[in-house]
């Protein structure tokens, strides 16, 4: 193998793929290579999120993700006599897709896969290892196993926690390894047949039973310094752990078990001149929350438009510095929280526990329902970055308010209509990429010649939000290169962000971060900073 590419991903993992297949789309002529001889078959992570879907859905595969997810799929905290000590059920759409879903993650991982087959520009190499990296002023040239060489102007390793290359690299991996191993066990043919997850903080033995689509249930049992792997291929250890569960181990169908290791890590940093790091290979974390898998995909979304928007040159290489100004910060929070659930649920100390489900017990209605609608989520916020925060507008029109500005968050994606009056999710009717979205709205009235220009560069999408009533009128006035999209009204809407928001116009990231908001008359100067934010010559 002897070629060059300008963005070599080391890990045919979903963030590797997924990051593939973000590259494919914008036309960048990316490489996936693959130690391994195939897709690793048996699965890993059991949820995915809203924010991951969302990313599916902007990758164009979310049609093919769907069929393997349990959509709002429930999780229940219990103790070790059976009691609720907390329920996780957010029933939310702010995002335009269920928050919590059970999936499959090798039939994923396949759709992923798949996908990269739309895109001239992207390949695949399995049976492909990575034993050196040599960067220059210009590149990375890699070198595999069997001698050939490949030459990359950016190189993504994505390659698991162990990765060869953070170590190659001499980046640190701080945090914590807990000292006893845990052993899944999948099954077909799911003996209990509910659809909810069940986390089991019983300080005889922590354990997890999470219905998975396609009729697999799994089960996690924690094992103590005296157990490993000869226990976990001995069935009448299996069995054992299994009993209190169903009414006949010995007659379930079980597809796999494995033993594998608790950590929480994070790397030092995640860009080391022009190779990064990203997915397990940037951090790892208990699997207790459930954000190993989707934090992943985060990295991967947002380092995904701006390796784009600086191989095509529509950007400054120093844009690539703001990937991990902003995931480190999220990462750090998502780790912690994921730890503290871990140890909350599995300290085997009596103790403790009893006074776990004492604090459980004694919780309001109200924080009850914080932990329902999983509040203790930290969303992303990006206080640095490609965001640009401006200050509340002082004017007699708006109402006095303290609300909060909400650059570096995700914007909602309520449904709204196309232009047509066709009823979809506001990513498909507005399009993706960069936007402009403007309440009510001409947005090429408030923007100058210099910035529509830079803006096209860009392949910005100017939006004209307009209630449905208006759809006709406006699409019939629309000026040329403005999509016009028509809001539903109620709640969630369009209509109903901007009403409770002192803005008019606000500026929309490829990854769907609010880049900036401001009034419409500011709209132009706040372009202007957001470009430069964005390295945009």
């Amino acid at each position: 193998m002897n070629k060059a590419c300008d963005v070599l991903v080391v890990g045919a993992g979903p963030v590797g793929l997924t990051l593939a297949n973000l590259l494919g789309q914008q036309g960048v002529d990316v490489l996936v290579v693959e130690r391994e001889h195939e897709l690793i078959d048996y699965p890993r992570a059991v949820g995915i999120d809203d924010e991951a879907l969302r990313a599916m859905q902007t990758a164009g595969l979310v049609d093919e993700v769907l069929p393997h997810t349990i959509p709002d799929q429930k999780i229940y905290m219990i103790n070790g006599d059976g009691a609720i000590l907390s329920e996780v059920n957010p029933t939310t759409r702010e995002f335009g897709w269920p928050r919590r879903n059970g999936f499959v993650q090798p039939l994923v991982d396949r759709v992923l896969l798949a996908g990269l087959d739309r895109f001239p520009s992207a390949a695949v190499r399995f049976g492909a290892e990575v034993v050196d990296l040599a960067e220059d002023a210009d590149g990375v040239v890699a070198t595999f196993a069997d001698g050939g060489t490949v030459r990359a102007r950016y190189v993504v390793a994505a390659e698991g926690g162990s990765s060869p290359t953070r170590k190659r690299l001499g980046i640190s991996f701080e945090g914590e390894t807990r000292p006893t191993d845990g052993i899944v066990i999948d099954v077909a043919n799911d003996p209990i047949g509910t659809p909810h997850a069940v986390f089991g903080g019983d300080p005889a033995r922590s354990y997890a039973s999470i219905a998975l689509p396609h009729g697999i249930r799994r089960w996690e049992f924690t094992l103590f310094e005296d157990e490993g792997e000869a226990d976990v291929e001995d069935d009448a250890f299996v069995f054992g752990l299994l009993a209190p569960h169903v009414p006949d181990p010995s007659k379930l169908d079980i597809i796999r078990r494995r033993v594998y290791r608790h950590h929480a890590r994070i790397a030092g940093r995640f860009r080391h001149g022009r190779i990064f790091l990203a997915g397990d290979a940037a951090h790892v974390m208990p699997v207790v929350g459930g954000q190993g898998w989707n934090s992943g995909i985060r990295d991967a979304f947002n380092l995904g438009w701006k390796l784009a928007a600086v191989v095509e040159g529509r950007s400054a290489d120093g844009l690539l510095d703001t990937y991990e100004t902003e995931r480190l910060g999220h990462v750090t929070q998502m780790v912690a929280v994921s730890l503290q659930m871990a140890k909350e649920m599995t300290d085997h100390d009596p103790e403790k526990a009893a006074e776990r489900d004492r604090i459980a017990a004694a919780r309001t209605p109200e924080e009850r329902e914080a932990q329902k609608r999983q509040a203790f989520k930290p969303q992303p916020r990006f206080d640095q970055g490609v965001v640009v925060h401006t200050p509340l507008p002082v004017s007699k029109s708006l109402p006095a308010r303290d609300v909060p500005r909400l650059a570096g968050t995700i914007f909602p994606q309520p449904r709204a209509t196309d232009a047509e009056g066709a009823e979809m999710l506001l990513d498909d009717a507005t399009g993706q990429g960069w936007r402009i979205l403007a309440w009510n709205n001409d947005p090429t009235a408030f923007l100058s010649a210099e910035r529509r220009a830079a803006l096209d560069r860009l392949g910005a999408r100017l939006v004209q939000v307009v209630p449905t009533a208006q759809l006709p009128w406006a699409r019939e006035r629309a000026a040329a290169g403005v999509t016009v999209v028509g809001d539903l009204g109620g709640e969630p809407s369009l209509q109903a962000w901007f009403d409770a928001r002192p803005v008019g116009a606000v500026i929309l990231r490829p990854d769907h971060v609010i880049a900036a908001e401001c009034l419409t008359q500011e709209l132009d100067e706040v372009v202007t900073r957001v470009l430069e934010a964005a390295c945009v010559g």
